[in-house]
């Protein structure tokens, strides 16, 4: 069993920068991929970054360039930095854990954070 605990998102204006923070229990964090996902009001939820255990990343074409996850397992903790931020990145963004299945795909995803509000103002 793993527990995410999401941090950081608010209200920031476009072209600004914001970091999500996401602490997992356990202590198999370093054997789990890690993703990030965000839904928008209305709109189903998408893949936005992962990161493998061994620290290979992929992401989403909108964010490439501007976002970059990371990982210390150290602090059991998953990042994301998200930097030139537009209006289109307004929506709930949760952290993910898996072991199994495609990375890029919400179903792969066993353990799932709170969610937390990012808002970008134009």
């Amino acid at each position: 069993q793993v527990q995410l605990v999401q941090s950081g998102g608010g209200l920031v204006q476009a072209g600004d920068s914001l970091r999500l923070s996401c602490v997992a229990s356990g202590r198999t964090f370093s054997s789990y991929t890690m993703g990030w996902f965000r839904q928008a009001p209305g709109k189903e939820r998408e893949f936005v970054a992962a990161i493998t255990r061994f620290s290979s990343t992929s992401y989403a074409e909108s964010v490439k360039g501007r976002f970059t996850i990371s990982r210390d397992n150290a602090e059991n903790t998953v990042y994301l930095q998200m930097n030139s931020l537009k209006p289109e990145d307004t929506a709930v963004y949760y952290c993910a854990a898996t072991d199994r299945g495609y990375i890029d795909r919400v179903y792969s995803y066993e353990y799932w954070g709170q969610g937390t509000q990012v808002t970008v103002s134009s």
